[in-house]
């Protein structure tokens, strides 16, 4: 079966994601920031995320050397930084002024949560390579908690609020679809 390239993309739009930047610092000592829509949990024993890159991205090779990195969850309204860091050139820390994790990386200010990671793997993803790091600090925002940038349907989105629902039961997963 072969897909249609732009219908299968509208379709894996229909997911919301949150909006992440990941940050680090190359051995030459320069920064690099890549936004990314493709972050996730993998595990939690042993703390593991993954995010992934696309092969023709301006820095792949920059990060296919990095030894640590942070993920950068964006709060609602950093909508300018996501999109300065979602560009493919350019000086992207002009006006930033990062801080320093634990481990190095830099950080973004205001973030709703800083994932500070070594890498644990690399992994073929067909014209992207994912990306699994250890995480080893966490930084949390809770000023800005319940308040993260979601892009969906091909644009950022807001929650109405951050009330969370009642989980559903496990009859209600019986009768789904």
């Amino acid at each position: 079966m072969s897909l249609d390239d732009r219908r299968f993309r509208d379709a894996l739009g229909q997911f919301a994601t949150g909006v992440a930047v990941i940050t680090t610092m190359t051995a030459e000592g320069e920064r690099l920031g890549m936004t990314v829509s493709s972050f996730n949990s993998l595990s939690l024993d042993p703390p593991l995320v993954l995010f992934s890159l696309h092969r023709r991205a301006h820095s792949f090779a920059a990060w296919q050397q990095v030894s640590r990195y942070a993920i950068n969850v964006l709060n609602e309204g950093q909508e300018e930084l996501s999109n300065r860091f979602a560009r493919a050139k350019g000086e992207k820390w002009i006006g930033v002024s990062p801080l320093s994790g634990k481990t190095g990386v830099p950080l973004l200010p205001n973030a709703v949560v800083a994932f500070e990671c070594e890498v644990y793997g690399r992994h073929d993803g067909g014209d992207h390579e994912i990306f699994v790091g250890r995480v080893v600090e966490m930084h949390e925002n809770l000023a800005k908690r319940g308040r993260p940038l979601v892009f969906f349907g091909g644009r950022y989105r807001h929650l109405v609020d951050g009330s969370a629902h009642a989980l559903p039961s496990e009859a209600d997963f019986m009768h789904g679809w």
